[in-house]
């Protein structure tokens, strides 16, 4: 039999869904993915070309667990110059993809007892990570009708002596949300008088929209740093979602912890891979630019349509590459005798009736949400958006 852990943890839902879009492929049905939280462009050919040159110079063998001292030093300095954070490199761990630097985080800080609080939306695995720990999640909910801005009244309401740790996300999966330089001030004060940390995932840092701007919490000063770790990876920026390298910076008690936890659960990241992130970080921005360009253009058209389709509501938000329009409007309509009653049927009606596969609300704890990502080309966009409308039009 498997272990009590076992049982409660749950396989992500995206995860899970891409498997459903991927078996439908193969039966031959057009599938256009409004799902996928990856970027569609290429990996730069400035990083491929890093990533040869490792190989050819056989740089393939077994990794520190806590990663190459180049690259640790590469996120000193990208930490310093674009985040205004002081690290020193034995404070940075280079770990398999920002999700595992979330969990290396939790175990460091968590455990039987403890509680996390995590604003909702929320990106899905943050809460079966916490279950991993022995933790519980207390969810609370952001203030949608500001942009998905975290409530911080809720918050202060939800700290208990029990109150181990808060994750935030910004830019936000799945809402696109961008938290306010205000809001993290009052989140960090909270931290010190409640005593407790903040894991500030940054993954989305990057792609940012209308000059907002991005605002790292643990900037605010040397005592909130000490009670960050801070997350982030080349996945999403640089367009290198499979390459697999995330990294953390935290105070060195827990920066310790985290290199042990990796050591014993995957050891280092990949060695190819590391010089990748590194011709990456310290590289030509030209690419990350350009693709940054090209989201925007895409959220523009994708907002657009979205509020044009009957029974969506969908506000613009300011970062990442998802849209999260409220469904509520079409909660209650029928097609050949079902009802519509949640977003996990309406996705289902989609994925069926228009070849559309998205996310439901319910996978990010927002029940009456459904979350678009336009990581995607503008072609498919258009398409995808037609077909979304004339199944729209089959309810009743």
């Amino acid at each position: 039999m498997i272990s009590k852990r076992a049982r409660e943890v749950q396989i992500s839902p995206t995860v899970a869904l891409t498997g459903k879009i991927a078996e439908l492929r193969r039966q031959g049905t057009d599938i256009i993915s409004f799902n996928i939280g990856e970027p569609d462009f290429p990996t730069p050919d400035y990083v491929k070309k890093a990533a040869f040159d490792a190989i050819n110079k056989n740089f393939t063998k077994y990794p520190p667990a806590s990663g190459f001292l180049d690259l640790k030093e590469a996120v000193v300095n990208k930490l310093r110059i674009d985040n205004g954070l002081s690290y020193d490199p034995k404070q940075i761990c280079v770990s398999n993809g920002a999700k595992q630097a979330v969990v290396n985080a939790l175990y460091a800080l968590c455990g039987e007892g403890d509680e996390v609080i995590i604003p909702v939306p929320c990106w899905v695995s943050y809460t079966e990570m916490v279950k991993l720990t022995g933790a519980d999640s207390v969810l609370v909910k952001v203030d949608e009708k500001n942009g998905f801005a975290l409530d911080l009244a809720a918050i202060e309401s939800a700290i208990t002596p029990r109150t181990k740790a808060i994750i935030i996300n910004t830019p936000n999966n799945p809402s696109g949300a961008v938290y306010s330089e205000e809001s993290l001030r009052q989140l960090a004060a909270m931290a010190v008088e409640h005593d407790f940390y903040i894991i500030s995932d940054e993954i989305y840092e990057k792609l940012i929209f209308d000059e907002e701007k991005h605002f790292c919490i643990g900037s605010i000063s040397p005592e909130v740093q000490e009670r960050c770790v801070i997350i982030n990876g080349v996945s999403k920026a640089y367009a290198m979602p499979g390459w697999r390298i995330g990294y953390s910076a935290a105070a060195k008690p827990i920066a310790k912890a985290i290199e042990a936890f990796q050591s014993q659960m995957t050891s280092g990241a990949c060695s190819v891979s590391q010089k990748a992130a590194l011709a990456a970080i310290t590289g030509p921005q030209d690419d990350l630019n350009k693709m940054r360009e090209e989201y925007d253009r895409r959220r523009r058209f994708m907002q657009k349509r979205l509020s044009e389709i009957d029974g969506f509501a969908c506000d613009p938000v300011k970062g990442a590459f998802y849209l999260l329009p409220d469904i509520s409007g079409l909660l209650g309509r029928t097609y050949a005798g079902k009802t519509i009653a949640s977003s996990m049927d309406l996705a289902s009606f989609l994925l069926e009736k228009a070849n559309i596969a998205v996310v439901p609300g319910e996978a990010f704890n927002a029940k009456d949400k459904l979350r678009f990502s336009y990581a995607n080309s503008m072609d498919n966009l258009a398409e995808g958006l037609n077909r979304i409308e004339a199944a729209i039009a089959l309810l009743s």
